[in-house]
């Protein structure tokens, strides 16, 4: 008889949860190939996109407890930081390997300073960037204040390790109650400034300035601890066609268009907050009961979910060079549907590469010696 030891025991996936990521992850890149078109955040087309990294905190959340919640009395809270290290960290290090290779391809009338930027320094904010730092505005070497300047989406990956530390050393040990309680609290955090802030709008979070980290921690906190709490709480029934349902459901909210105009801005902050406060749950929650049935059904599930991480921490580098291309009218024959398509493969391609090259055995060799 093989005997396993209970701590490396594991559930079975979520399939549809893997796609849903996928599907968001896909969006993101799609919503960043509009915004190097849109004169402005009104008249963006796929407006909400930026929402999908809302959707992602609720869904690690989810999954954090369902893969966590019960086996505290079998692993130490090293372990569990440890297996999230091993899970995050190898793409997050290739992340800003390729951010570093695309930096000096990116200058032009967007960011010139980038051809001032000595290469020494360059590798230093890689490095930094690889160890999960965020560096200060002082140290920019791109112009856009990012804490992450050689890829950007570094930044919900720095508040998505905030939420594991939260989560392992406090917020796990919650009653049900104090976590709705803490929820709830985080729900108004998120309302006031989606709804009272100046912008009408929860984009944000990537400066090391009191008021980005304000939106980053508003962002992170109730999205991740709710799907903590959906995790602990709901009863989970099976649903037909989830996958299908959860996921034009997840598009139709990333898609619409900006609510209310420059006038009333409070109004798409109130679609926000509806949106991350009730829409995304309910949309997890359809997925977790889904069946998938069919090979080719659970093969995209899981082709989907595979690349979701991979192509996130991976698009940004080339979604710069595209901006640096529309700005300066650089695009290849003009035709910036073609161009986007083109990188749009480009992106899907390097991150199924990432994950079978480097991801997948980095975590198996890290696993081994850990």
């Amino acid at each position: 008889m093989l005997l396993v030891k209970p701590s490396i025991i594991t559930k079975p996936h979520y399939p549809i949860l893997d796609g849903l990521r996928g599907v968001a992850a896909l969006m993101v890149v799609v919503f960043h190939f509009c915004e190097a078109h849109a004169p402005n955040r009104f008249e963006q087309v796929i407006n909400h996109g930026y929402l999908a990294v809302d959707f992602f905190f609720l869904l690690s959340g989810f999954v954090i407890g369902y893969a966590y919640d019960d086996r505290w009395g079998k692993i130490s809270l090293a372990h569990f930081f440890k297996r999230r290290l091993i899970r995050l960290q190898p793409m997050l290090i290739m992340g800003m390997i390729i951010g570093a290779i695309f930096f000096y391809f990116q200058g032009g009338s967007l960011w010139p300073v980038i051809n001032e930027t000595p290469v020494v320094k360059m590798l230093l904010i890689m490095l930094v960037g690889c160890l999960m730092l965020p560096v200060p505005v002082s140290f920019d070497i791109r112009g856009w204040t990012e804490m992450y300047p050689l890829n950007g989406p570094g930044w919900s990956l720095f508040f998505e390790y905030i939420a594991n530390i939260l989560y392992g050393t406090i917020v796990r040990k919650f009653s049900q109650f104090t976590l709705s309680v803490f929820v709830f609290l985080s729900a108004c955090l998120l309302v006031h400034l989606a709804v009272f802030g100046k912008q009408g709008d929860v984009i944000g979070g990537w400066s090391l300035t009191p008021a980005q980290l304000h939106i980053g921690f508003a962002r992170m906190l109730y999205p991740f601890f709710a799907g903590l709490l959906l995790c602990r709480v709901a009863t989970i029934i099976t649903i037909k066609n989830a996958f299908l349902i959860s996921s034009v459901l997840l598009i139709l909210v990333l898609s619409l268009p900006r609510i209310g105009g420059a006038e009333k801005v409070w109004m798409n902050g109130m679609y926000e907050s509806v949106t991350i406060l009730f829409i995304f749950p309910l949309i997890v929650y359809l997925a977790a009961g889904g069946l998938v049935e069919g090979k080719f059904a659970k093969r995209f599930c899981k082709f989907l979910g595979d690349i979701s991480y991979p192509v996130y921490i991976t698009h940004y580098p080339l979604i710069y060079l595209y901006t640096a291309w529309v700005l300066d009218k650089k695009l290849p024959g003009n035709n910036p549907l073609l161009t986007a398509a083109g990188f749009f493969i480009v992106i899907v391609v390097l991150a199924w590469a990432c994950l079978k090259w480097f991801d997948e055995p980095a975590r198996k060799w890290l696993s081994k010696k850990t």
